[in-house]
């Protein structure tokens, strides 16, 4: 059903991802389909690099470590936004389109005041592109 998973993820607050992570290893054992983990970062220092390199070299730690977790293919794309907050919705609309993945699957919150006036991000990679989008909350 599934060919392409991606999984964006936000190394800084990783540990809340478990069960997003999970439902995707899953997901890719079911389906057989590899999942590309995709991370928006700075060419500012921030605390996850001094610069991009060093951001895509945790990325790359990140997903080795899933890869031998769950026994699943995986694959890894890092962008790099002048203003990740910002831009972070256009940037995963782009990264669906550019890996060819059918299938999103990522965390969410319990919704609040503020997802009445400012759509989610799931909500809009749901408008936005082909693939289906599966929230994961946690």
């Amino acid at each position: 059903m599934y060919k392409k998973i991606m999984v964006p993820v936000d190394l800084a607050h990783a540990d809340k991802l478990a069960l997003a992570l999970d439902t995707a290893a899953n997901l890719s054992k079911i389906y057989h389909a590899p999942i590309t983990y995709v991370g928006v970062t700075s060419s500012a220092p921030g605390p996850l690099g001094h610069n991009p390199a060093e951001y895509d070299k945790k990325l790359a730690d990140f997903i080795a470590a899933q890869a031998k977790a769950h026994g699943i293919e995986t694959h890894g794309k890092t962008i790099v936004s002048h203003d990740p907050a910002v831009d972070l919705d256009n940037a995963l609309i782009k990264a669906v389109d550019e890996t060819g993945s059918d299938l999103v699957v990522m965390a969410t919150h319990i919704p609040n005041v503020a997802d009445h006036f400012w759509p989610s991000n799931g909500g809009r990679l749901a408008t936005h592109t082909k693939a289906s989008v599966f929230l994961v909350r946690g």
